[in-house]
Parts: structure tokens; C-alpha cells; sequence
């Protein structure tokens, strides 16, 4: 065995310290990756609970979203832009979820317990809410998402297209449509509207 020379020392040196730039690099993204998750998983995890209608089931995309998110932090660009690029990614595990449960249904029993009704106005409101609740999981993922950022979020149109990346008349159609089916929906289900009501 030859003993190192030199120039072999100096290419171990300088191997060493491009070892030693990655992971620097690697600590680096790992700490700017923690500080803006840890700052947008609670409004991930709220956004999966009102399009998924589960928190247990919301946690798990949140949670699903952050490994998503991790393992394509370094193709993010603009740092600046995170909360969105985050937010697509919440909603493509919620439109997954949407799909797969679709797929396999499961039927709930409603839980009644601690069921109390104050006035005849109370009980409106729950016949309607109940018909909202049933008509919506009938949706598709797309509409139901679209609904979900609407009137849950209160997004604008505007904001909903950039948080989907997707043109805002593609938005509007969509919003439209699933409005229409969401209606149709509640009244094969035996919903009418009452003068007065704010459905």
C-alpha cells in the first residue's frame, strides 16, 4: 500500500468539505422548512377539516400534506409563495381522500346524543344544515373542494384559483355547478325552501 500523497490529500480535503457544504445545505432547508410549516399547518389542518368534514381524518392530511410538502420543499422556488404552494398540496390529500371515499363508502350512524332543539326556528336551521350535510358528500371531490373554500373559508374567486392553481373561470364554473347539484340534491332529499330561509 502506497502511502497518500499530496494532491490525495487535498481531494479528501476538499471531498470532505463538499460533504460538509450538503449538509449544511440540507440543515439549512430542514430549519426554513420547520419554520413555515409549523406557521401554515394549523390553517392546512382547518382547511382539510372543512373539506373533509373529519377532524381525525383532517389531521391525517395535514400530516400527509407536511411529508408531501417536505420531500418537495427544494423544488419550491419562492420561499415567499409557501402558504399556497402548502395549500395545493393540502387540497390534492383532501381531493385523494374525497375520491377514495367515493370509492369505499362508509355508512355513519348520526349521533344524537345531547340532541336538543331550542325553537322551531332551531329546528329549521337543523332540517337545512342536515340536507346540506347530505347533499355535500355527494359531491365530487372537485365541487365539494370548490364549496368548501367558498363558503367555509370565504375565499374569493380570485384566492380560490391561485390556492387551486386553476383559472378563475374554471372556478366559477365549478362553483356554479356544484351550487346546482348541491340544490337538486336537497330537494330529491325532500328539502324545500322556506320563505325566509337563509340556505
Amino acid at each position: 500500500m502506497r502511502a497518500p500523497r499530496g494532491d490525495d490529500r487535498a481531494k479528501d480535503g476538499q471531498a470532505m468539505a463538499a460533504d460538509v457544504a450538503v449538509d449544511r445545505v440540507r440543515v439549512d432547508a430542514a430549519v426554513e422548512f420547520s419554520r413555515l410549516v409549523d406557521r401554515h399547518l394549523d390553517a392546512g389542518y382547518r382547511l382539510a377539516s372543512v373539506v373533509l368534514g373529519d377532524p381525525t381524518e383532517a389531521e391525517d392530511a395535514a400530516h400527509d400534506a407536511a411529508i408531501l410538502a417536505w420531500r418537495g420543499f427544494r423544488t419550491l422556488r419562492d420561499r415567499d409563495r409557501f402558504e399556497q404552494w402548502f395549500c395545493r398540496i393540502v387540497l390534492n390529500v383532501c381531493r385523494d381522500r374525497l375520491r377514495h371515499r367515493r370509492r369505499h363508502p362508509v355508512t355513519e350512524l348520526p349521533d344524537l346524543d345531547g340532541l336538543e332543539v331550542q325553537a322551531a326556528d332551531d329546528a329549521g336551521r337543523l332540517v337545512t344544515r342536515d340536507a346540506i350535510d347530505r347533499a355535500f358528500v355527494l359531491l365530487g371531490p372537485d365541487h365539494q373542494v370548490v364549496v368548501a373554500l367558498r363558503f367555509y373559508r370565504d375565499l374569493t374567486v380570485e384566492e380560490m384559483a391561485q390556492r387551486l392553481g386553476i383559472p378563475e373561470g374554471t372556478v366559477k364554473s365549478r362553483l356554479h355547478h356544484a351550487l346546482r347539484r348541491l340544490r337538486a340534491e336537497m330537494e330529491r332529499q325532500g328539502w324545500r325552501e322556506e320563505p325566509g330561509d337563509d340556505a
